[in-house]
């Protein structure tokens, strides 16, 4: 699983970036908010771990922007502040736990494994493949599996689901949609994107919905 671990304290940072990759945690180090921000942006974290007190970006302005996005990615808050109307001003900005400093490593990692469980994402197979629930995709070989029944993919419906499954249960909206599949000077119109949605559906979900529609706005993925 992959973690965002954004923080000015060096001597706080380094002995948390060991302890989470020896506990086989991928980890990304920002050293202040804005690129923590941008990190946050470019990649597909199962947690973000933000200080509230940041250089360039507060964490608490990371965490609202994000949940304004409709990102989900679960956060922990660490802060010095620890008066109730600031943990209720870290919850309302969408955080998901909270920790005050000083704390010890075992408390953290604790909390870590907590949030991890309760907002379980993407599997990985270890061979390149992505796995959620019973339905497994093959990048490479452009193939999905479901129930062990095998659909073949065109380019687009692969990038479309392996963009799907990097994203469970988040609301993705149609701008994000078409950002990520189709280059400025080549976007389709509006009803290209609801037939791909609809090409893949016919063929993952046989079994049960997959794709959900947030009328208005975009779809979300997950049983």
């Amino acid at each position: 699983m992959k973690i965002l671990l954004v923080d000015d304290e060096a001597e706080l940072t380094e002995p948390l970036y060991h302890v989470l990759s020896h506990e086989g945690y991928d980890v990304d180090v920002a050293d202040n908010g804005q690129k923590g921000y941008e990190l946050a942006l470019q990649n597909n974290y199962d947690l973000l771990i933000l200080d509230w007190m940041l250089p360039g970006k507060p964490g608490l302005s990371i965490c609202q922007e994000l949940r304004s996005q409709g990102q989900n990615t679960p956060v922990l808050f660490l802060t010095a502040k620890d008066t109730l109307d600031d943990r209720v001003m870290g919850l309302d900005a969408g955080a998901d736990d909270y920790l005050v400093k000083p704390f010890e490593l075992r408390e953290l990692m604790a909390r870590v494994r907590a949030l991890l469980r309760r907002f379980p994402s993407l599997e990985g197979t270890g061979t390149g493949r992505l796995k959620i629930g019973d339905l497994e995709l093959d990048p490479e070989n452009q193939v999905a599996y479901r129930q062990g029944r095998m659909v073949s993919l065109s380019d687009k419906e692969v990038k479309l689901l392996t963009y799907f499954m990097q994203h469970p249960h988040q609301l993705l909206t149609h701008k994000q949609i078409y950002q990520f599949l189709w280059e400025e000077p080549e976007k389709p119109n509006s009803n290209v994107l609801a037939a791909l949605i609809r090409l893949l559906r016919r063929k993952i979900e046989e079994e049960s919905p997959l794709i959900h529609t947030v009328y208005g706005k975009g779809y979300r993925f997950g049983e």
